[in-house]
């Protein structure tokens, strides 16, 4: 039989940064910018720490960390401008929200079964974080063609995991904003796992950043521990979502470094020769290690650093569990932006079978 497919050649993600720190390539990130994005690093990480210590001790929800991946989250969020541009998250993109506005006590409370954390404050652009699987990517194109429409210049931004391009959700979402030249960018974090299915198991494609170009969208594929290239094609993307020129999907490939959420027990799938493989991939030593080689970062200002991160999660936890408790009338807050008169109704019938 003749064959006319040609044969699959192996690629290699977009890369700057090797893995001991070293540049390859220019970079357009300032020093500056990247120290930035060290410390919404650090900070995420120093959170998660607490977060997970808490968990343990029954006084926080289930948790997913974004430990491993903050090269990958931050990377994107640093491409981002949160007067304009719009977030659509999953559940593991912590640095960006809190990047774009989101109080980190916020973020604590809906972690403690608060409803107060589901409240986006005003002019901050931030959808809700989204548990079900793509389930946040329609809204995404929503969200970008409504800002089309309106002549402005806004780029929307929908994080997802390998796992949610395995949805409808995702191919409906990203034939329409093919169509409609939506200013979005769908960013990808290959981690390879959803929960404990292997990334071998989701697709035969070459790669997720492959499956653009049956959207008639841009692909990227970039390698996700390295925080310079990440922001490098982010930033790209954004422009051209700007420029009008449509949507990208751009796949970012990094490595859940812990467990799904810590209700999930990776030992039973997750082999010593998984982990073998991204041995010394940790993105935020690879990028303190540039930032030293750079003569920008210290002992002394790492130790600063890290102790505004520490402060900072103390104080938003303090804030968080000195919140008082929500009591039965919560149920009907943020609800409705212009409460009905049926709505007032059935909030006082229900407050006054409360108290009777």
């Amino acid at each position: 039989m003749t064959r006319f497919t040609p044969p699959v050649d192996s690629i290699e993600p977009f890369r700057l940064l090797d893995t001991s720190g070293n540049l390859l390539a220019d970079t357009a990130m300032t020093h500056a910018a990247t120290l930035e994005a060290f410390e919404w690093m650090t900070l995420a990480r120093t959170f998660d720490e607490k977060a997970t210590s808490l968990q343990r001790q029954g006084r926080f929800g289930t948790f997913s960390s974004v430990r491993g991946q903050e090269a990958s989250v931050v990377g994107a969020a640093s491409a981002l401008d949160p007067s304009r541009d719009w977030i659509a998250p999953q559940y593991r993109e912590l640095p960006a929200i809190l990047r774009h506005g989101m109080p980190l006590e916020h973020f604590a409370l809906y972690f403690m079964g608060h409803p107060r954390g589901c409240v986006i404050p005003d002019n901050v652009n931030i959808l809700p974080i989204q548990i079900s699987l793509a389930a946040q990517l329609p809204q995404a194109v929503g969200v970008a063609w409504g800002l089309k429409l309106q002549g402005g210049d806004g780029v929307v931004t929908a994080f997802l995991g390998d796992g949610a391009s395995s949805e409808g959700d995702f191919h409906e979402s990203l034939n329409l904003a093919g169509v409609i030249r939506a200013p979005v960018v769908f960013f990808l974090q290959n981690n390879g796992w959803a929960i404990s299915t292997p990334r071998a198991k989701q697709t035969a494609a070459r790669t997720f950043a492959d499956r653009a170009a049956g959207y008639g969208i841009h692909g990227a594929y970039v390698d996700g521990n390295d925080l310079l290239a990440v922001n490098a094609v982010m930033s790209e993307a954004v422009e051209r979502a700007r420029a009008g020129e449509g949507p990208t999907l751009i796949e970012s490939l990094t490595w859940r470094a812990g467990a799904h959420n810590t209700a999930d027990d990776p030992t039973k799938y997750v082999t010593d020769a998984d982990h073998e493989a991204w041995a010394g991939t940790d993105p935020i030593v690879r990028v303190e290690a540039y930032l030293r080689n750079e003569g920008v970062l210290d002992d002394e200002g790492h130790a600063q650093l890290a102790y505004r991160c520490a402060a900072e999660v103390e104080r938003a936890l303090g804030v968080a569990q000195g919140t008082p408790a929500a009591g039965p009338e919560a149920l009907f807050d943020h609800v409705y932006a212009e409460p009905f008169a049926r709505f007032h109704e059935q909030r006082e019938a229900w407050l006054q079978m409360q108290e009777a």
